[in-house]
C-alpha cells in the first residue's frame, strides 16, 4: 500500500475508533484510551485536540482534575462517514495484505523458515492467519503488549518477554496501528532486527 495512502487510513482509522469509545464512554481518561486502541498516550491527546478543533468533539471539565468529552452532532455525523468508508477502505486492505502475506510466506517457505511468532493481535493478524493457513509454517505464538491472556484463535496471547523462551525463526509484526512501536520494543529485548518481519 502506498505509503501516504496508508498514513491516510491508519489517521481516519484512529479518528473512528476514537469517535466510537467517546460515543461509548466520554468520561474515559485519555490513559485508557491509550491502552484500549494500543497507541501512545501522547497520540491519543494530539487526537483528541484535533477531533475538538474540528467540532466533532467538546471538552468540558469534571472535577477532580478530569475531562469528558462529548460528541457533538457534527461528530456524530463523522462518524458514520468514517465507518461506511472504513467498511469500503477494509475490503481494499484486505485484499492487499492478503496478496502482502502470501508473497511473504511464499518467500519464507523457498528461504526454509518455519516457524513464525506474530506480534500483534488486531485486524492485520486476523489476515495473516488465515493466509499462513495455505502455507507450511508453524505459528508458534502470538504476543503483544495490550492483549496479554486473551485468544488469538487457538493461542492465548502472550507477553513479547516470553520471546526470550520461544523456538521461532522470525516474528512477523501483525499490527496494522503500532507496527514501528512493536518493532522498536522487539529490538529493546533483544529481538534482532534480521528476525523482524515488518510488512511494507
Amino acid at each position: 500500500m502506498n505509503n501516504g495512502i496508508e498514513h491516510d487510513f491508519k489517521d481516519s482509522y484512529t479518528s473512528l475508533l476514537l469517535l466510537d469509545e467517546l460515543s461509548r464512554n466520554g468520561e474515559v481518561t485519555q490513559r485508557d484510551l491509550s491502552k484500549r486502541l494500543g497507541i501512545a498516550l501522547g497520540l491519543v491527546n494530539s487526537y483528541i485536540k484535533n477531533l475538538a478543533l474540528k467540532g466533532y468533539i467538546t471538552i468540558a471539565d469534571i472535577p477532580p482534575k478530569r475531562y469528558a468529552y462529548l460528541i457533538t452532532p457534527k461528530g456524530f455525523i463523522e462518524k458514520s462517514r468514517l465507518a461506511f468508508q472504513h467498511l469500503h477502505n477494509f475490503n481494499n486492505l484486505y485484499r492487499i495484505a492478503r496478496q502482502d502475506f502470501q508473497t511473504l510466506f511464499h518467500s519464507l517457505n523457498r528461504y526454509n523458515v518455519k516457524k513464525l511468532v506474530f506480534c500483534g493481535a488486531d485486524e492485520l493478524a486476523e489476515i495473516a492467519y488465515i493466509t499462513l493457513q495455505e502455507y507450511e509454517l508453524e505459528l508458534v505464538a502470538v504476543v503483544d503488549t495490550e492483549k496479554k491472556n486473551k485468544n488469538f484463535f487457538n493461542h492465548s496471547i502472550r507477553p513479547l518477554e516470553d520471546l526470550k523462551s520461544l523456538d521461532f525463526d522470525r516474528v512477523l509484526i501483525t499490527s496494522f496501528l503500532r507496527g514501528k512501536e512493536l518493532r522498536t520494543m522487539l529490538i529493546d529485548i533483544g529481538i534482532t532486527d534480521e528476525r523482524i518481519l515488518l510488512r511494507a
